[in-house]
């Protein structure tokens, strides 16, 4: 890590006015901390800045000073850790306005969904937010946006109205579908390899309510439940999204009583019809066999974070996904098999289901690819001590039942820890359909030739 020179910083510090920190200045190690704990920034300057104003500066400076820069705001989904350059970290930039009128929200780059959540509420308001209320806006619908409602409402990048921007160039610029619709089509999907977000203007949808929650089965006495899980998505309206996660728990009292040693599928639901209608819905997955809880009821969307119930205390983890078109009883056999108990390290087997609105192209079409998978299948591994190395085997053996002509990408919001300390690199075509991504290629190499802007899902210039 090579950090700032005492005159850059002293430059830097006279154009902005938020926090410029080195390493050893007070409160920079707690500024380069996040919610994932594997990896961790580790930058040669430190940048708090308090508005878009800030941002353009430090942007200008790392610019003529060829610093590469990162950006954080909740540090959930890590893909890349800097080691040297320049750390922009948005939490400060707050600010929240909802429009009940146009259904809107103008939302800084630090909101994160649990400040959202409440303010639409009072508008009888939603945004798409995700399964966490503590994952920062603006990443999550840079990277797409896979919600709780997704199924609905389609992908949260498909709802964005405007982009505020501060490129390589370090011109601060809003940016819409009307002043430059080629960046904006980028932006939603991509968005993290063209520059800095300080805010954002986004859709909102009339929710107030769900039927939602979560059945967790012992799986040793509902076997194949993940198969039944299947089957029973078959016949689901658009306006039901749901998953489901398998994970084995210790015998440790950290853990429920009623999980504690037990290999245990969890059923996450949320449906916004009513209630009675929802009960008919999930009567079929009831019916498969004794619950070891069951806390699937209408609740008020403000209470949409207890359907997940993620853990809000920072941790460690390593985890990928594939998107495919189908997926059969037979591999969801050997996926449970190769990441249940048996597996040489702990995982997490999460299988989303995808399809209704996520399959259709937005109003204003984005970067946001592969509309045709019907699941995605993610694998998810607490590092508790082991290094990328030790998990990285499990992971393929899982994915690798996919490894046929199943595949069709990956989504970028959920996959985490690479390019980091060891672990390698997803090439960005996964992420992108073919002709997206070189579409992209060529938007990099007019807009940030030198590849500033490259901790993330890295699009490298081309043409």
């Amino acid at each position: 890590m090579d950090p700032m020179d005492t005159a850059a910083a002293a430059a830097l510090r006279e154009r902005v006015r938020g926090d410029v920190l080195l390493p050893g200045d007070e409160g920079f190690a707690a500024g380069c901390a996040g919610f994932q704990t594997a990896y961790r920034h580790r930058p040669g300057v430190l940048v708090r800045p308090t508005g878009a104003d800030d941002v353009a500066a430090a942007v200008a400076h790392a610019a003529a000073h060829d610093l590469p820069v990162a950006v954080q705001a909740t540090g959930h989904g890590l893909a890349a850790a800097t080691d040297g350059g320049m750390l922009i970290t948005t939490a400060s930039l707050s600010e929240v306005a909802v429009d009940p009128a146009t259904r809107t929200a103008r939302i800084g780059a630090g909101v994160r969904f649990a400040e959202l959540v409440d303010a639409a509420a009072r508008y009888g308001l939603a945004p798409l937010n995700g399964s966490s209320p503590s994952v920062g806006v603006v990443g999550y619908v840079l990277g797409g946006g896979l919600g709780l409602l997704a199924r609905e409402f389609g992908y949260a990048a498909d709802r964005v109205v405007s982009v505020d921007l501060v490129g390589a160039d370090g011109r601060l610029r809003t940016v819409t579908a009307d002043n430059d619709p080629e960046l904006f089509w980028a932006l939603r999907g991509a968005g993290a390899n063209f520059g800095v977000v300080t805010g954002m203007e986004i859709g909102l949808v009339p929710v107030t309510r769900l039927y939602g929650g979560e059945l967790v089965f012992d799986l040793a006495r509902t076997p194949g439940l993940l198969s039944a899980y299947l089957r029973w998505t078959r016949t689901l309206p658009d306006t039901l999204t749901s998953s489901v996660s398998l994970l084995d728990y210790p015998d440790l009292p950290v853990f429920p009583a009623e999980l504690r040693g037990r290999h245990a599928a969890h059923v996450r639901v949320a449906y916004s019809g009513d209630c009675r209608a929802g009960e008919e819905l999930v009567a079929p997955l009831r019916a498969l066999g004794p619950r070891l809880s069951d806390t699937v009821a209408e609740m008020p969307y403000t209470e949409c974070g207890a359907i997940y119930n993620d853990p809000p205390v920072p941790h460690a983890y390593q985890g990928d996904n594939v998107l495919v078109s189908d997926l059969d009883p037979r591999q969801a056999d050997q996926v449970a098999e190769l990441a249940g108990p048996a597996a040489s390290v702990p995982c997490v087997l999460d299988v989303r289901h995808l399809g209704g609105a996520l399959a259709r192209p937005p109003a204003v079409p984005n970067a946001v690819g592969h509309r045709s998978a019907r699941y995605l299948v993610r694998v998810l591994m607490p590092l508790m001590g082991a290094t990328p190395d030790r998990i990285l085997p499990t992971r393929d053996k899982v994915l690798g039942v996919f490894a046929a002509d199943t595949v069709t990408g990956r989504f970028q919001s959920l996959v985490y820890g690479g390019l980091a300390d060891g672990a390698p690199a997803r090439p960005a075509e996964d992420f992108w359909e073919p002709a997206d991504h070189r579409r992209l290629t060529v938007l990099k190499a007019a807009l940030d030739p030198a590849n500033m802007f490259r901790f993330n899902r890295n699009i490298t210039p081309g043409g």
